[in-house]
């Protein structure tokens, strides 16, 4: 068998989460190889080889897997075909091409829960706008794309009659609006030996017009009882799917704490860039162990961190600059993550600051702190 360090590891997608998986592969000795549409990607200049190509077309995929050992996936939008014919010619491919196929399409993964008995919230399928409107009796309700949806994008609230016209003209489907107390997110790992393990959950707040996580703390505010649950939740999702890999599961808890898986994503996530700084293993090296099949890392939460993300700020557009690093990093327990996009647009995520603090009323002080004094302009 080949050791970890002479196989090649082929990653579809080049942006800020391959940059950190790179950066964790390192101290592996693990030579991570790039594929990505742009050619100015965050991974650009810090991959063993960085390949310009279109993730969703076969031939392109092929030929870039043919070279390497084992693929994986930064983004769910890839040709699931090429990595099925990779796959086929002994290639390994983790996440597995059918777990990520189900994955991408909102309306199989909802129908994979309630199939696996797994809790979610009400929804129906609906094939476009006027199929919307006939759902009136689901208000208030989200309307969400079948596919293409990413970062807050094919995802639309209606509240009532008066916004069915924000219907999404496309297949996709509705589901009830949940009245929530909190949205948390654990993720799993499981390698191919089947072992399983789950990181502590967070508690997420979301920005009110982007529809992206906005912040986050850790540990999530929540009884023992629900985290027991909501971990239980998650091993239990990546074990149905008999998936391996890194496995972000988001949730609501509702106002009477019971747990509803919301959407999951196969891969390393947003909601798991504070383990760098804050957890034992971080969710990078999770990933990697997991489709090497080495054993898991220890998940525990060495102290309470929260993780804001720098998002490019509204009427700019151009070349970044970062307003007010200085003063952040002045700050103690913070780490700054910029991700090596020269061009910034409104929302576009370009880092995230990674805070620790024992004391949780500091933490959150902080956190105010990092969102009012960190921009990011032209």
């Amino acid at each position: 068998m080949k050791s970890i360090q002479s196989q090649k590891l082929g990653i579809l997608g080049g942006g800020q989460l391959g940059r950190m998986l790179i950066q964790s592969a390192l101290d592996f000795n693990i030579d991570i190889h790039i594929l990505d549409p742009d050619e100015n990607a965050p991974c650009k200049n810090i991959g063993t080889t960085f390949s310009v190509g279109k993730l969703t077309d076969y031939d392109t995929v092929y030929a870039f897997g043919k070279s390497c050992d084992l693929l994986s996936i930064e983004i769910e939008n890839v040709n699931t075909e090429a990595l099925r014919a990779l796959q086929a010619e002994g290639k390994k491919v983790y996440p597995q091409p059918e777990v990520i196929e189900l994955i991408k399409n909102k309306v199989k993964q909802k129908n994979f829960y309630v199939h696996n008995f797994i809790p979610t919230a009400p929804f129906e399928e609906v094939s476009g706008k006027n199929d919307v409107a006939k759902k009136a009796s689901f208000l208030p309700m989200v309307n969400k794309l079948a596919t293409e949806g990413y970062d807050g994008r094919g995802v639309q609230l209606i509240k009532t009659e008066n916004d069915l016209e924000k219907a999404f003209d496309a297949p996709g489907l509705v589901e009830k609006l949940i009245d929530f107390k909190t949205e948390i997110a654990v993720i799993v790992a499981r390698n191919e030996d089947g072992e399983i393990t789950a990181f502590p959950p967070v508690e997420m707040a979301f920005h009110p017009t982007a529809n992206l996580v906005e912040y986050l703390f850790a540990p999530a505010n929540i009884s023992e009882g629900v985290k027991e649950e909501a971990e239980k939740i998650a091993k239990d999702v990546i074990q149905k799917l008999n998936m391996v890999g890194l496995l972000a599961v988001e949730m609501f808890v509702t106002k009477d704490d019971k747990v509803l898986v919301n959407e999951v994503a196969p891969r390393p996530h947003n909601s798991g860039h504070q383990t760098i700084e804050a957890n034992i293993t971080s969710q990078y090296e999770q990933h990697l162990r997991a489709i090497f099949n080495l054993p898991l890392g220890d998940t525990r939460l060495l102290q309470p961190a929260a993780m804001v993300n720098l998002l490019g700020e509204e009427g700019h557009t151009g070349e970044a600059q970062y307003q007010g690093l200085s003063e952040v990093l002045a700050t103690s327990g913070v780490h700054v993550h910029l991700y090596g996009k020269k061009l910034t647009k409104p929302f576009r995520k370009m880092g995230h600051v990674t805070i620790v603090d024992e004391d949780i009323a500091r933490l959150k002080e902080k956190v105010q702190f990092v969102k009012q004094t960190l921009k990011v302009i032209v």
